[in-house]
């Protein structure tokens, strides 16, 4: 099975990732606006028991919070991707290393950038176009972060969750 590990933002934040998402974002149907902490990964589905007893274990020692977004970003030339950027904390970074060393140790392909995808797979012009456009506005919003999902991807491509792990609690 194919796995991944987000943090949901409130529906306020989604709302607006959303009405962006909806033009500029080839995966705006096959999940909700998050921020990743953990990219897909596959695994046999008789190791969830697992996966869940260590996610409980990583969720105990992370306290709840805030999750600020600053501005519009992108990660172009190498990805034509734009996103919200999502200022890092240390209970993020932490929740983030632990979620890749020990029992879910896994190499990188990118360095951690906190963020939430609002545009994909656009041409430069594009690219150039709607960043510019977006960086005009103002993306600031905070909120309290007591929580992060397992999903698990379904036969047919969307993403669902699998269990949701309260962080400071067993």
């Amino acid at each position: 099975m194919k796995f991944g590990i987000v943090i949901f933002p409130s529906k306020h934040l989604q709302d607006r990732a959303n009405n962006l998402r909806k033009r500029y974002d080839t995966h705006y149907a096959m999940i909700p606006p998050h921020v990743t902490l953990k990219a897909a990964f596959e695994a046999p589905e008789e190791d969830i028991k697992g996966i869940v007893e260590n996610l409980h274990n990583v969720a105990f020692q992370v306290q709840p919070f805030t999750l600020k977004t600053t501005k519009v970003g992108s990660f172009a030339p190498v990805n034509n991707v734009i996103y919200l950027k999502i200022e890092k904390t240390p209970e993020l970074e932490t929740l983030n290393d632990l979620l890749h060393s020990g029992y879910f140790e896994q190499e990188r392909e990118y360095a951690f950038v906190p963020h939430i995808t609002i545009g994909q797979q656009l041409s430069d012009d594009e690219l150039a176009d709607v960043l510019g456009r977006l960086k005009m506005i103002d993306f600031q919003y905070e909120q309290t972060i007591d929580r992060f999902h397992l999903l698990y991807q379904l036969e047919d491509g969307p993403w669902t969750v699998y269990e949701t792990f309260h962080l400071g609690k067993e």
